[in-house]
C-alpha cells in the first residue's frame, strides 16, 4: 500500500477542520489518499493590527490659498482620471468646448439673462490662451484624461467669469479687460486664479476621497492582509518551525517517509505550502519527495528575488538552477488570472535534466476575478494531481 499524499497549505489558513474538510474533498476528487498539514497556528497573528493603522482626519487646509497640501495619490486606488498618459492638447479641447459653448450657446436656463446681452463681448479664443499660459501649473487638472472633469473645469470657468460682470454698464465686461496694479489684464489674473482654485477642488476632492476609501479598505481587510503578507514574513524568519510541523505529521504516519531515497514522499501544495515543500526538499537534509504538486505558487518568484540556499545556487539569468535529486519529479500549474502564481519551468531544472512541469488551469468565469484559492474546487486540478501521483 502506498503511502498518502501529504498537502500543504498556504497562506492565512487558520481554521485547521476547515483545511482538512477541504482536503478531504479534494482527495476524493483526485482518487487518492491525502493527509492534511495544517501550519496556520504558527501564521502571523493579526488581532492587532488596527493599532498601526492610521486614524483618518480631514485636512482643514486643503482648500485654503497658499501651499498645496502634500498629495496623497500614492495611498489612493489607481483611476483612470489621473494615472493614464495625457495629451495637453486634448485636455485643452475640452476645457475649450465646455467654455465656448457656455459663452456662446446659453446657459441651460440657470442664469437669469441679465448676461446674455453681452456674452458676445468675452473672446474665447482669448481665454484659451490664458487657460494654456497656466495649464502647466496646475497638479490635477494638468494629470487628468477625464472628459468629464475636463468640460466641467470650462464650464465652471465660463460660469466665473460671467458672474465678475456687471449688468448695470454699457460694457458689462469692461472691467475684465482693464489693467491690473501689475500690468496684467484682470482677465488673464481672474482666469489664472479661477484655474488654481478649480485646481484645488479637484485635488482636495480626490485626496478627502481617496484617503477615506483607503482608511475603509484598511480598517475592514488589515486583518485579511496581515495573513497572506505576516504568514510569508513569519515563514522567512521561521521556517524551523514550520518544517518542523510538516516533519511532525509525516512522522505520525510512518518515521521513514521522506528520510532518504528508499521511501520518498509525495506532496501537494499550495501557494507558500509549495515554496515550503521546495525548501525542504532541496535543503541540506533534504526532504526526500518523490512527487510534487504546486499550485499558485511561488517557489521559482522566491529563489529569483532571494535565492534559498540549501542545495540550491542563485539564479543567474541565463543558465537555470537544478534540483537535487532529493526532489525528483515536479508538476506546478497556475491559472491565468491568479497574480500570485509562478512558473518554474525557466528557473529550474530536475536532476536528470528536464524541466519542471507548468500546466495552466484553464480559468472559469464562476470563480470571478480572485483565483488564488480556486484551485482546490477545480476538477482540472484534482485530476492533474490523481494522475502524477498514481505514476509512482
Amino acid at each position: 500500500m502506498k503511502d498518502p499524499v501529504f498537502v500543504i497549505h498556504g497562506v492565512a489558513n487558520r481554521d485547521r477542520d476547515e483545511f482538512a474538510t477541504a482536503v478531504s474533498a479534494l482527495a476524493t476528487a483526485a482518487g487518492v489518499d491525502m493527509v492534511p498539514v495544517h501550519w496556520g497556528d504558527l501564521g502571523a497573528q493579526e488581532q492587532f493590527i488596527n493599532a498601526a493603522l492610521p486614524a483618518y482626519q480631514t485636512d482643514p487646509e486643503t482648500l485654503r490659498d497658499g501651499e498645496a497640501p502634500q498629495h496623497v495619490m500614492a495611498e489612493v486606488l489607481p483611476t483612470t482620471a489621473f494615472t493614464e498618459p495625457v495629451d495637453e492638447v486634448l485636455q485643452l479641447s475640452q476645457v475649450d468646448a465646455a467654455l465656448r459653448a457656455h459663452l456662446t450657446e446659453g446657459n441651460d436656463g440657470e442664469d437669469d439673462g441679465l448676461r446674455d446681452s453681452g456674452r458676445h463681448l468675452l473672446d474665447p479664443d482669448q481665454i484659451l490662451e490664458y487657460v494654456a499660459e497656466q495649464w502647466a501649473d496646475t497638479e490635477w487638472l494638468s494629470g487628468t484624461s477625464d472628459t468629464r472633469l475636463l468640460r466641467e473645469t470650462g464650464r465652471a470657468l465660463a460660469r466665473s467669469l460671467l458672474d465678475e460682470s456687471n449688468p448695470d454698464l454699457d460694457d458689462p465686461y469692461r472691467g475684465l479687460r482693464g489693467e491690473g496694479a501689475d500690468g496684467d489684464s484682470r482677465l488673464r489674473s481672474l482666469v489664472r486664479r479661477r484655474l488654481m482654485d478649480l485646481d484645488r477642488v479637484a485635488g482636495a476632492a480626490v485626496q478627502a476621497v481617496g484617503a477615506r476609501l483607503n482608511h475603509a479598505m484598511r480598517s475592514r481587510f488589515g486583518p485579511g492582509t496581515t495573513r497572506f503578507l505576516g504568514d510569508v514574513l513569519v515563514y522567512q524568519r521561521h521556517q524551523d518551525a514550520v518544517h518542523a510541523r510538516v516533519r511532525q505529521v509525516i512522522d505520525e504516519v510512518h518515521p521513514d517517509i521522506g528520510r532518504g531515497p528508499d521511501r520518498p514522499v509525495r506532496i501537494a501544495a499550495h501557494s507558500l505550502g509549495g515554496v515550503i515543500a521546495v525548501d525542504m526538499a532541496t535543503a541540506t537534509l533534504p526532504l526526500w519527495t518523490e512527487s510534487l504538486v504546486t499550485f499558485g505558487s511561488q517557489a521559482a518568484f522566491f529563489h529569483v528575488c532571494d535565492p534559498r540556499g540549501g542545495q540550491l545556487t542563485p539564479y543567474g539569468g541565463n543558465m537555470p538552477v537544478h534540483l537535487p535529486a532529493s526532489l525528483n519529479r515536479w508538476t506546478n500549474l497556475w491559472e491565468p488570472l491568479d497574480v500570485l502564481a509562478f512558473a518554474a519551468s525557466k528557473v529550474f531544472r530536475l536532476h536528470d535534466g528536464t524541466a519542471p512541469v507548468d500546466l495552466p488551469v484553464g480559468h472559469q468565469a464562476s470563480t470571478g476575478m480572485w483565483t488564488h484559492s480556486a484551485y482546490w474546487n477545480l476538477p482540472y486540478v484534482a485530476s492533474v494531481i490523481g494522475d502524477v501521483m498514481r505514476q509512482d
